[in-house]
C-alpha cells in the first residue's frame, strides 16, 4: 500500500505526519485492498484534508473535510475514511 501526504500552502511538520500515520494505522486490515492512499491538506481560512483512496479493484473513494484547526480536520475525514473503507469490504465480502 502507498501512501503520499502533501501539504499545500503550508508546511506539515513532522509531528502533524506523525498523527495521520498513527490515524492511518487505524483501519483495519485494509493493507491488502488498497493499492495507494493520497492525502492533500490544504490550508486557506481554514484546514481542509482530503484524501483518496484507490482498491485493487478499481472502485475510488474520496473523502473531503474542513475545520479551523488541522487536528479535527484530520480526525473527521479519517472516522469517515474508516466508515466509507469498512462498506466497501462488506460489498466485497457479499459478492463472493
Amino acid at each position: 500500500m502507498n501512501t503520499e501526504i502533501k501539504a499545500v500552502h503550508f508546511t506539515l511538520h513532522d509531528d502533524a505526519r506523525e498523527y495521520l500515520n498513527k490515524k492511518i494505522e487505524r483501519i483495519p486490515n485494509a493493507e491488502n485492498m488498497i493499492v495507494d492512499m493520497l492525502f492533500t491538506l490544504t490550508k486557506d481560512k481554514n484546514f481542509e484534508a482530503e484524501a483518496t483512496v484507490n482498491f485493487r479493484w478499481g472502485v475510488s473513494i474520496h473523502i473531503k473535510e474542513n475545520d479551523f484547526d488541522l487536528n479535527p480536520a484530520i480526525d473527521k475525514m479519517m472516522d469517515k475514511l474508516q466508515a466509507k473503507i469498512t462498506k466497501e469490504k462488506e460489498k466485497v465480502k457479499e459478492k463472493r
